[in-house]
């Protein structure tokens, strides 16, 4: 998705295997010396399709977001842009597939993970201690 006037362009860390896979499933190879977003597919679409109006109506916004998410679907750089929106984080709009909502559902996962694997790793070092 592209960035609106007010937010940096920061490119988040891919992980090189899930980026590597993404040309091979979606076309020819990027240029890699290129910023992600200059081959994103919605740069050639109007950005009311990925932010919402104010006070829009929910069947609307929904209808609304399903299309952008359609937009989404076809970009040979959706992982990199859903990895931007995760990174900056990007309050608004469809960002790589993902609306607001879910985006924060995803780094409330990622959160979750981080502390669960630092818990184990916390028990795992008590017992080779404590062995």
């Amino acid at each position: 998705m592209l960035q609106t006037p007010h937010q940096s362009l920061q490119v988040a860390a891919v992980p090189t295997q899930r980026a590597a896979a993404i040309p091979s499933q979606r076309g020819p190879a990027r240029d890699q010396d290129a910023p992600w977003h200059t081959e994103a597919v919605c740069r050639r679409d109007e950005a009311g399709l990925f932010f919402a109006p104010s006070k829009e109506p929910t069947a609307a916004r929904l209808s609304r977001e399903d299309a952008a998410k359609r937009v989404c679907g076809g970009c040979p750089v959706m992982a990199e842009c859903r990895e931007h929106a995760l990174v900056q984080p990007e309050p608004y709009g469809v960002w790589g597939g993902l609306t607001a909502a879910e985006r924060r559902v995803v780094l409330a996962r990622r959160r979750r993970r981080e502390m669960e694997l630092q818990q184990s790793t916390r028990a795992t070092d008590r017992i080779a201690a404590a062995g």
